[in-house]
Parts: structure tokens; sequence; C-alpha cells
């Protein structure tokens, strides 16, 4: 599990669509057989039902809500975002949290990739039915 599905796990709640996991299921040769598939026939893959519109949780008041939050500048530092959801802040977990997210700028320049982490965090919470504030994200 990467370090921003953890963020997510922290927010939202556990039957949010944003942490329920995503695998595909294949149907094992077996049973394609005892369903009367020949083995190599072409098979249909299930079409998922539509889905039903992302509940949307409010980031700002579940963060507002948490110890520590009064203490913490969590709106504006990635450090601190960190440390209030009880997750790594060292600079090593930052650096993959940047991969996680295809940073492409210089990880050594540390204040620049925070800065660049927290936003996209907040983005990636809001495409994923976070409501964030609008001064939180691009």
């Amino acid at each position: 599990m990467g370090i921003l599905s953890n963020i997510f796990h922290k927010i939202f709640p556990s039957s949010h669509p944003a942490v329920q996991p995503t695998s595909t299921q294949a149907v094992p040769p077996a049973s394609m057989q005892s369903a009367g598939v020949a083995p190599g026939a072409p098979t249909q893959a299930a079409v998922p039902p539509p889905a039903a519109p992302m509940e949307q949780v409010d980031v700002e008041a579940i963060l507002s809500g948490m110890p520590q939050s009064q203490s913490l500048n969590w709106r504006t530092s990635i450090v601190d975002l960190l440390k209030l959801l009880n997750l790594d802040s060292s600079l090593q977990s930052r650096k993959e949290l940047a991969h996680e997210l295809d940073y492409t700028g210089d990880t050594s320049d540390s204040a620049s990739m925070n800065i660049w982490l927290h936003r996209q965090v907040m983005n990636k919470l809001a495409a994923n039915g976070g409501k964030v504030p609008a001064d939180l994200k691009d």
C-alpha cells in the first residue's frame, strides 16, 4: 500500500470508493470448463454495474476535528498533514510520496517538493471524492 493510499485510509471512511481495493477478477480455467467454455476460447469480460455517485467527504472538517489539528499547520505543510494523520513525515517518506505522485523536480530541494506534494495530495483527495477548500488545490 502506498503513502497516498495510507492518507486516503486515514481520511475517507472504509466504505468510500477511494479506499476500496481494486482488483480484476479472472475466471479460472476450471470454472470456465464447468461453465461450458472451451479452454482457449475467447471470453467476454463482465461489465461492472454503473457506479453510484461518489459520496463527498469534507476533508477540512475531518482534519480540523482531529486532535492536534490546532497545533499543526496541515493546511499548508505536507509534514504537518502527515503528522496529523499519524503517518511517517520523514524526508525519505516524502520522497517516496513524490515518486508515487510522479514528481519530476529535484527531491533534494525539499521546500519546493513539499509545496508540490501538499498541493498534489489535496488535488488527489478532491479527485477521489474529497471536498477540499479551493485555496488548497489547483
